[in-house]
């Protein structure tokens, strides 16, 4: 079997940065972009308008960016599979990559770039194809200053450190914000629960949960259950922010590199190099912290110039 240089999996601003920089330096990559995993682009593909990514002073829309990023990688020879990788044996060299149909590539290094995805619940309202991203988010950072959601109340569901971030910074553009939490206290530390508690704009609806999302073409309103009194209220809306954490796509790695506690995967520091000597975590995987587009294009470059080095001092490249 040919053994490739590099094999890059997933398909964000990470992945595709990746490629863009390792096809230039003449690394053939192999980008395995995903199929049933997730759209092919990443969680972009479901933004509409993207307004912090730099060298787009009118903005951009998500899948545009993407597509963009794509068009540039496969311009310097990068090669896409439109499978998901479904295993990976990382025992011994060259590593085996396993697709989900016909693809079995042997590659002496690999860029692990394949995300991480915001917990949702289940609301009527909230779903693919009703008001999810028109109205509905879960990145207050990333979407909070559109116009859409200036100047009115927006509610952001959660309790924990991530949800007051996000409510706190949702006041410099949202007319009210409220956090809508199932219990009696918040589970944010005592200095961020302070700054909720005491933040002007700010409300908390303890015990209670939104049970439906309502409007037209966005969001017009929420529903609320009260799950102690059992009491319902429909509120005006403009936006509902989900804040409940995020899941990293690892579970194909079958824990054979290391991980930090929440799941993450870890890398050294000032690298993107991981556990194991030839493999490579870049974006949202290994970013628990930032989970912006631009930061993780900045570690695709950075996992292609570190995979480039290893091939390099291994004698992997003429």
């Amino acid at each position: 079997m040919d053994v490739k240089n590099l094999v890059i999996i997933g398909s964000g601003p990470a992945a595709f940065t990746a490629a863009i920089y390792a096809a230039r330096a003449n690394l053939n990559p192999i980008v395995f972009e995903g199929f049933m995993s997730g759209p092919v682009g990443g969680q972009l593909m479901t933004t509409t308008e993207v307004e912090n990514f730099p060298g787009f002073p009118s903005g951009i829309i998500g899948p545009k960016l993407m597509e963009n990023m794509r068009d540039q990688a496969k311009r310097f020879g990068t090669i896409f599979i439109t499978e998901d990788v479904i295993s990976l044996d990382l025992t011994k060299q060259p590593f085996t990559v396993n697709g989900s149909k016909k693809y079995k590539i042997q590659t002496n290094s690999i860029i692990i770039a394949t995300g991480a995805y915001a917990k949702r619940l289940d609301i009527t309202g909230s779903r693919d194809g009703e008001f999810w991203q028109r109205g509905v988010t879960a990145c207050a950072i990333c979407d909070g200053a559109a116009p859409l959601f200036r100047e009115k109340d927006l509610f952001v569901i959660g309790g924990g450190d991530s949800a007051v971030e996000e409510a706190v910074f949702l006041t410099k553009y949202g007319k009210k914000i409220y956090i809508v939490h199932r219990r009696d206290e918040l589970r944010a530390s005592k200095i961020m629960a302070d700054r909720a508690l005491n933040h002007p704009k700010v409300e908390i609806l303890w015990n209670s949960k939104i049970i439906e999302i309502l409007g037209d073409d966005i969001v017009k309103e929420v529903v609320i259950e009260n799950i102690k009194t059992n009491k319902i209220e429909k509120k005006s809306a403009g936006g509902v922010f989900f804040a409940i954490g995020h899941k990293p796509a690892t579970d194909f790695l079958n824990h054979q590199v290391d991980m930090l506690p929440n799941g993450y995967i870890k890398v050294l520091p000032f690298s993107t190099k991981t556990s194991v000597e030839g493999v490579f975590a870049a974006g949202d995987v290994q970013d628990h912290i930032y989970r912006q587009a631009i930061t993780a294009a900045g570690s695709g470059c950075m996992a292609a110039l570190d995979a480039e080095k290893y091939l390099l001092e291994k004698g992997f490249l003429d």
